[in-house]
């Protein structure tokens, strides 16, 4: 409880201290002359891009929910929930000024844009000349929420929400924010390599994924793992999740151009059809390899083309956009069904075999198959000419593996010093649902009697969950 009111006390003290800062800066409405150098349009099509992103947070969490046992199914999609509040603030704060400041080094922003001083209703020319620069960080700050969400999949079910907020605040700030510079950023050194990243394949996926695999491995398998059927407990609910993702990621790709115009239409065109591509390539090779085609893998499969082609979606045409989500499909199939169960680590959920894999392979195949005929702005890939480009983007995959890995590493031992990071095993039996936030997702009754079940934290009674199943049934 102590730690809670030191951390609290921080917060305070921080917004205190910026107070000055925020409310210094009073944005005046903008000038008819500046006004005139807003494309209507473009503003539009960005701020609806933006909440498009910001539903595929919440779609997540019903996406992951959907896959955890029913005891956890609320701890699940409360960390998802939880974050979209948690790094909003963050980016007001510091994150957008550390992503999109004026560079410092090619290694990050500065801190000229503090609590959003300076950032107004006028364009930035440096990154969209024909919207607010208030439009092109609201955007961007949608990206920042829905990544650290992506590894919540690797560590579901046995990580402690206080660990979590923790250690997804300084996720944030110390691997998302310089890498996002890095790349996207005015100055960043893989920016200034020629690095292609349309959407966040290394930025968003391949980060999000390294770094779910070394906390997974950090922090040990869930009990039971390996030798109990551990079962997703609600797969229409992981559809629905989905279906949200694969809506939201419209606005994800096509919303990058930054303008409604024929740059976001392609790149909206190849999202399509690479999710399209993955989902059948996925579920045709797990029908082969594992004798049934499922839902479960029909959902994966979209996902995986979807993160393929996330830094490509800007720079290719419509085949090359099929053959990356085909590659997507069976690529992360094995990285799942095989890969992990010979190695045997508990990435719960697949970040790492969808995010962290999808990602490479996507920001590899963007060197082989961009063309500046799709995008001047870009550059020709190894197909077109340009062995070179694949050469960068081996450079941008290496650095965010190593990156990520080494941070997430760092963090996670820092957070150890000071609190535990997983679940004791009574707390793992019970559920994170009851033990970490006092709740359930769903109401019980003795299947014997009718009467509701209450369960209650600390039981000495513990039961497994097939166990439970056999006494009750949902009211």
């Amino acid at each position: 409880m102590k730690k809670v009111w030191v951390i609290l006390g921080l917060v305070l003290m921080l917004a205190v201290l910026l107070a000055p800062v925020v409310f210094a800066d009073e944005q005046p409405a903008a000038a008819a002359a500046e006004a005139a150098k807003i494309d209507t349009g473009d503003t539009s099509f960005v701020l609806i891009s933006a909440a498009l992103v910001m539903i595929m947070t919440p779609g997540l969490a019903l996406f992951y929910g959907g896959m955890v046992r029913t005891k956890n199914a609320l701890g699940t999609i409360m960390q998802s929930f939880f974050i979209v509040g948690l790094i909003s603030v963050q980016w007001a704060l510091w994150g957008y000024t550390l992503a999109f400041g004026p560079d410092i080094n090619h290694l990050i922003g500065g801190l000229d844009w503090l609590g959003l001083n300076g950032v107004g209703q006028d364009p930035n020319a440096d990154y969209a000349a024909t919207i607010p620069q208030l439009a092109f960080m609201i955007f961007q700050a949608m990206f920042a929420v829905i990544t650290p969400a992506l590894i919540t999949g690797s560590f579901a079910e046995r990580m402690r929400f206080p660990a979590f907020v923790v250690f997804t605040l300084l996720w944030a700030t110390f691997v998302y924010d310089p890498v996002a510079h890095w790349v996207w950023g005015v100055g960043g050194w893989l920016r200034e390599l020629g690095v292609l990243d349309f959407a966040g394949g290394t930025v968003v996926h391949i980060l999000s994924g390294v770094s779910g695999l070394v906390i997974c491995l950090m922090i040990g398998k869930r009990k039971g793992y390996g030798t109990e059927v551990i079962m997703p407990h609600h797969l229409p609910m992981t559809v629905i999740g989905a279906s949200l993702l694969w809506f939201g990621w419209f606005g994800f790709n096509a919303g990058s151009a930054l303008g409604a115009n024929g740059l976001a239409a392609s790149a909206f065109m190849a999202t399509h059809f690479a999710a399209a591509a993955a989902t059948v390539s996925w579920v045709f090779t797990e029908w082969l390899h594992h004798g049934k085609p499922t839902v479960l893998g029909a959902a994966s499969g979209c996902v995986a083309g979807l993160v393929a082609i996330t830094p490509a979606a800007g720079f290719v045409s419509a085949i090359p956009a099929v053959i990356i989500g085909i590659g997507a499909g069976i690529i992360c199939y094995l990285a799942v069904a095989v890969v992990k169960s010979k190695l045997g680590y508990d990435d719960s959920l697949d970040a790492f075999g969808v995010h962290g894999v999808g990602g490479t392979w996507g920001a590899l195949a963007t060197g082989l198959f961009a063309s500046k005929a799709v995008n001047p702005a870009g550059a020709d890939g190894l197909f077109y000419g340009n062995a070179g480009q694949l050469t960068n983007q081996l450079i941008g995959v290496v650095a965010s593996w190593v990156f990520a890995a080494v941070m997430t590493f760092i963090i996670i031992k820092i957070i150890g010093i000071f609190m535990k990071v997983r679940t004791d095993a009574d707390q793992e039996v019970q559920g994170l649902d009851l033990t970490e936030h006092g709740e359930r997702g769903y109401a019980y009754q003795d299947i014997t009697t009718g009467s509701p079940v209450t369960f209650t934290v600390g039981n000495t009674g513990l039961e497994s969950e097939t166990t439970l199943a056999k006494k009750t049934t949902l009211a």
